[in-house]
């Protein structure tokens, strides 16, 4: 199925319903896609006779599944999640869902061979790490083509459990690029938005050359200034913090990012540090979840690592990342610091 630019291979999931005749189907779309909801539904029907619900809740990855006794008064049979690869490290929890989840990636049409043949002229080094996210995973052996005829040296990696494909990074985990960095000269990043690669460049220490399909750009220097606006950022978070007395741990109970254990040992390094806590259990974050904690002087995120950086200005009071807590405390040193990750 084609839809706004992107193909979704319906065909398995199809099948799936005819045969186990399921009636009520939730989807789940993430947030750029919503807005197609009504033309997906008229398509679906096309194939299947079902009742088809759509998720209103925000949906910002595979980790982001709604609870089956949330959808227990619609009696929903099958969850499709558009957009996303599945979590492999996910599937011993997926096990004990009660309904099943079919992942659908929502691959880009979009053409890539001439943004990342202008790419490639600000690539410095031979060897090229390439990485992108879901939406072009299936680009990647062209990109690797292109690379090899100019004479490069590519290298297409798998990350941890997290990562479903070769070369695909994640907002919260880039671990196909970290496994091999030590031979990469520059990194290659094929997509659209600025936090993936800025991660990237965090957490490797390395040239990206950003090649952007959507706004047929190359960025190089726009990606240094962003990174430095953000260490700022985190700098002044992390100041605020080595003044906090008492400290909000957020433990989030979405199933692919609890992460009970780092929140108990923040909460036992807090103590250690003579400093108060109190651990907060959400779904869903906000800005405005928050501002009732008035006797908090600083959050701690060990939910998405992207809470603490993409909404900062719009919090009342200081929210950090685990590993910033470290540096405030004195633990480790700025100069070790990388974007938060969920390695699992």
């Amino acid at each position: 199925m084609k839809l706004a630019g992107y193909t979704i291979n319906f065909e398995e999931v199809y099948d799936s319903i005819i045969k186990n005749k399921y009636e009520n189907i939730l989807i789940q779309l993430p947030e750029g896609l919503k807005q197609y909801s009504s033309l997906l539904k008229k398509e679906l029907e096309k194939k299947i006779q079902a009742n088809i619900y759509f998720s209103a809740d925000p949906c910002y990855g595979a980790c982001d599944l709604p609870y089956f006794d949330q959808l227990g008064s619609l009696d929903i049979q099958v969850i499709i999640h558009i957009g996303h690869t599945a979590i492999p490290s996910m599937n011993k929890l997926l096990k004990s869902y009660e309904i099943p989840v079919y992942f659908l990636p929502a691959l880009s049409d979009i053409d890539i061979h001439s943004i990342v043949d202008r790419a490639c002229k600000q690539l410095d080094g031979k060897n090229i790490g390439i990485v992108t996210t879901a939406q072009h995973i299936h680009k990647l052996k062209e990109v690797k083509q292109i690379l090899f005829t100019k004479g490069f040296q590519p290298n297409i990696q798998k990350g941890t459990d997290r990562i479903a494909y070769c070369g695909q990074i994640l907002g919260c985990n880039f671990s196909a690029a970290k496994l091999s960095f030590t031979n990469i000269n520059s990194y290659l990043y094929v997509g659209g938005g600025i936090f993936h690669p800025l991660g990237l460049l965090l957490a490797t220490k390395k040239q990206v050359i950003i090649a952007d399909p959507f706004e047929n750009k190359v960025k190089k220097q726009e990606l240094i200034d962003i990174k430095d606006k953000i260490l700022r950022q985190r700098f002044a978070a992390i100041t605020l913090a080595k003044d906090a007395e008492s400290f909000g741990i957020i433990f989030c109970t979405k199933y692919g990012q609890q992460r009970r254990k780092i929140a108990d040992n923040m909460k036992q390094l807090l103590k250690d540090n003579n400093k108060q806590s109190i651990t907060l259990v959400f779904d869903f974050i906000s800005p405005l979840s928050l501002q009732n904690y008035l006797d908090v002087d600083c959050f701690i995120s060990t939910a998405c690592p992207r809470i603490a950086i993409d909404d900062y200005s719009l919090y009342k009071k200081p929210i950090i990342t685990p590993l910033e807590l470290e540096i405030a405390l004195g633990k480790k040193s700025f100069d070790d610091y990388c974007f938060d990750e969920i390695e699992e």
